[in-house]
């Protein structure tokens, strides 16, 4: 299983942790992302398909202090927040000016 963090624009704040198996992952993950818009993953699958595959998602919770590592990010509410993400969507190609040294020499080993 793999662990998706949910952000989204919630007043309470919980970006809760949920868990999709590896075929439902790769549908909203492709191309190696880490990151989606759900507006992109509607857009890509048609707003039924995706509610059909965030279903059982959504039955999966995890505590974050039980989950070994979070594997991809899907947002929500990006209209309202105007979010900028590295067009491949993936955590590693963020611009180096965005990121501090630290996270330039991490992410410049797995590009």
């Amino acid at each position: 299983m793999k662990n998706i963090l949910i952000v989204d624009g919630a007043r309470n704040a919980t970006f809760s942790v949920f868990q999709a198996n590896e075929q439902e992952y790769a549908i909203i993950f492709p191309s190696g992302q880490d990151m989606e818009l759900i507006e992109d993953l509607i857009a890509r699958i048609g707003d039924d398909e995706a509610g059909r595959l965030l279903a059982p998602i959504w039955e999966r919770p995890i505590l974050k202090r039980e989950a070994m590592g979070i594997h991809g990010t899907l947002f929500f509410d990006n209209q309202a927040t105007q979010r900028i993400m590295p067009p491949s969507k993936r955590e590693v190609d963020w611009d180096d000016a965005s990121i501090n040294q630290a996270q330039r020499l991490l992410f410049s080993q797995h590009r």
